[in-house]
């Protein structure tokens, strides 16, 4: 399998790009653009609770899919379904293995940019409690407004993505959720389809007053295996900042994307 999962990767790394391949990739720097992908995005934390002792492993299943309401406007939606292992996340606390909470996104967006340039997406975010065992999810269900707004500009891709959740039902005895999501980013698309980010997946939790504040350096490139699209993206993260039951100091990500464009 490792051998299997080099060889692509390092077909990725020499493959030829095509303007369309480059095209695709600047797309995938907007998070409402107008293309279905399927993205499996694997995340490894080290150092994780109070004892720093802990390992988790997430495999977040990101489908994004496009829907047409008429020629002015798309419905983007944005699910987030994780699969998660962990071990020894405090002491005593042993492995756990299964679902996370689902988080789903609805993002009502202009199909065209602004005069000025500018994409944006407004709409719902849900939190639903599909974690398979107490350590793993929230027992909640919640819901929010998410909004996005982001300029491309020749190479470039500025924006920031954000989200609010409340909890509303669910377990009485879990904590509320009353959390704040922030996620800007900075991307710069090379002509040979290569594309490289800076952005924080940042969320302030207003119950406990604490920030966990991951930073992320990827880097991607789209390809083709026959014809099929993928991009595959990875990096490393450094937690700026992490309350005591999070993960500390240095994470690392790959991300292999689907892509369906029309």
């Amino acid at each position: 399998m490792y051998r299997n999962l080099a060889a692509i990767l390092l077909l990725a790394l020499f493959s030829s790009a095509s303007s369309a391949d480059e095209d695709l990739a600047k797309k995938l720097s907007n998070p409402v653009a107008d293309l279905i992908s399927v993205p499996f995005q694997y995340n490894w934390d080290n150092r994780v609770g109070p004892t720093e002792g802990g390992r988790r492993f997430t495999l977040n299943v990101q489908p994004v899919i496009p829907i047409s309401l008429n020629e002015k406007w798309n419905l983007i939606s944005r699910t987030i379904l994780p699969v998660m292992n962990q071990e020894n996340i405090f002491p005593g606390s042993g492995d756990q293995t299964g679902l996370g909470d689902t988080v789903q996104s609805a993002f009502f967006s202009p199909a065209e940019p602004s005069a000025g340039g500018i994409t944006w997406g407004v709409g719902p975010v849900f939190l639903v409690p599909t974690g398979t065992e107490p350590l793993l999810g929230t027992e909640k269900w919640g819901a929010g407004p998410t909004g996005v707004v982001l300029k491309q500009t020749g190479p470039w891709t500025i924006g920031s993505l954000v989200n609010h959740i409340w909890s509303f039902a669910g377990d009485d005895n879990r904590a509320d959720v009353n959390s704040t999501f922030v996620q800007p980013f900075l991307a710069y698309n090379t002509p040979k389809s290569w594309t490289f980010t800076l952005q924080t997946e940042s969320t302030y939790d207003w119950e406990t007053e604490q920030w966990n504040v991951p930073v992320h350096f990827l880097v991607a490139k789209v390809f083709k295996v026959g014809k099929q699209t993928y991009q595959v993206q990875a990096g490393p993260r450094y937690y700026a900042e992490s309350p005591a039951t999070g993960s500390q100091d240095w994470g690392f990500r790959l991300n292999w994307i689907m892509l369906f464009p029309k």
